[in-house]
């Protein structure tokens, strides 16, 4: 049986407190389930030149709390924390803060990073993808252990963080505990082999993303989110998760959203700027092209097909996707 839809918008950005809240209302009042953010710290400059990244201004911890103290039903989370930005214990202390004081909506989004320019700006050594997947199971052994609260040590065997410092707690039990026992749903996102397995044996939601191996946002990395990179990844996952796939959520990023009469011509624009043909961009997982009806069929349709069934889309369509959500939510 088809696991039922729900919704996310991702926002980075807002220019006053008040059009925050404003935006974390608004998407609870037409039916998304959860606000998300990114992790990311540099402003404009050279670095998002290099990338294509978009700025993002907000800081993720603070904003989800604003967001979920503005709400009574929004779930909040990042798609998803970098482990190397974080020590993973205070992280662990901050996201279990977040859940108790959300009273249970925190989706707690935890990735191995990519974005390579900002790790040289931010002077944090970026290792080879091996060593970073390696720090991200040790990061979510801890959070798991450190929100059942007990007092027993914990030390990763094969992991440091990107410092060199052990990831590592002793001497203390640790808190608060989360509201969500025994704790928040955790949601690792990527889009390499490695990373997927590590999500299929160990995350509630599985975020599908590009393979962002080359550090920056491009068409090489559009390609490897295409529609048979996709069905790929999904086998990925079946293999890695056995018998536990079916309680797995799979979560995907609608990065190019465009809910409106003519986008297919929008598609087929795109599409040739990234080497894609106008069918295989208006099939594209990470897109969404049409008016509301067609775009509502073509989810069902790749849920049939793929199993995903919780869509992010970005803020600029947060208005414009409505009429798709109160179409399908919870169905």
């Amino acid at each position: 049986m088809a696991r039922p839809f729900r919704f996310a918008v991702q926002s980075y950005n807002a220019s006053s407190a008040a059009e925050w809240r404003e935006r974390a209302r608004q998407a609870e009042d037409l039916g998304y389930s959860a606000l998300h953010l990114a992790d990311h710290y540099v402003g404009p400059g050279r670095v998002v030149e290099q990338t294509s990244h978009p700025v993002q201004e907000l800081a993720a911890v603070p904003a989800m709390m604003a967001a979920a103290e503005a709400t009574s039903r929004l779930r909040v989370g990042c798609r998803v924390f970098c482990v190397d930005y974080h020590h993973p214990v205070v992280l662990a202390k901050q996201a279990a803060t977040l859940d108790l004081l959300s009273e249970g909506r925190l989706e707690l989004g935890l990735g191995a990073g990519w974005l390579r320019a900002e790790y040289e700006a931010l002077r944090i050594p970026f290792d080879p993808p091996g060593q970073r997947i390696r720090r991200l199971a040790a990061t979510i052994a801890l959070v798991k252990q450190t929100m059942g609260g007990a007092d027993a040590p914990f030390e990763a065997e094969a992991a440091r963080t990107a410092h060199g410092a052990p990831i590592a707690y002793d001497g203390f039990a640790p808190r608060p505990l989360p509201a969500q026992r025994p704790h928040p749903p955790i949601m690792v996102g990527g889009g390499g082999r490695r990373v997927l397995s590590l999500a299929a044996r160990e995350a509630d939601i599985v975020s599908l993303n590009f393979n962002n191996r080359a550090g920056v946002i491009g068409p090489d990395g559009v390609h490897s989110g295409a529609a048979a990179a996709t069905a790929e990844k999904i086998g990925w996952l079946r293999e890695a998760a056995a018998e536990r796939m079916d309680a797995i959520e799979l979560e995907i990023g609608a990065y190019f959203t465009f809910v409106q009469p003519g986008a297919e011509a929008i598609a087929g624009e795109m599409g040739r700027s990234l080497g894609l043909s106008a069918e295989e961009m208006l099939r594209h997982p990470h897109g969404l092209f049409g008016e509301a009806d067609a775009v509502a069929d073509e989810l069902r349709r790749r849920r049939e097909h793929y199993g995903i069934h919780y869509i992010t889309v970005p803020d600029s369509a947060l208005a414009a996707f409505a009429p798709v959500v109160a179409q399908l939510a919870g169905s």
